[in-house]
């Protein structure tokens, strides 16, 4: 059965070019463009991964990451926060809400698959 990931993103070149790379890895793939979409996502489609942008309407990703963090029912849910702001205390703060992984964009694709990878124990 192939994992399930969740694209929380607002900016549509990044959602396509995210979407393209994990399908071509051969996870199931649902999106998300706001805070508030993400979190109806989880409940509905349970995903294994969320990669999280932090900078979202309607709910920011750190609102999103606590949230899923405060709910029993998805603690096994992995979240990887992507962002453009890469300073000491977005990182802190986002590992401290949670988040198994933190990202600066832009990214390389192929440590992002590794990443990804690792965090779902499936082997490179």
């Amino acid at each position: 059965m192939s994992k399930r990931i969740l694209i929380v993103d607002d900016e549509p070149n990044i959602v396509v070019s995210l979407e393209f790379l994990m399908k071509r890895e051969g996870f199931e793939v649902a999106v998300a463009a706001d805070g508030e979409a993400a979190l109806r996502s989880v409940e509905e489609k349970k995903p294994d991964l969320v990669l999280l942008d932090i900078m979202l309407p309607k709910k920011n990703g750190f609102e999103v990451c606590q949230t899923i963090r405060a709910n029993p029912e998805w603690q096994s849910i992995k979240v990887v926060m992507l962002t453009a702001k890469g300073r000491d205390t977005e990182v802190a703060k986002g590992t401290a809400l949670g988040a198994d992984a933190y990202m600066t964009k832009p990214f390389s694709t192929k440590d992002l698959i590794a990443q990804v990878r690792q965090i779902l124990g499936l082997a490179g």
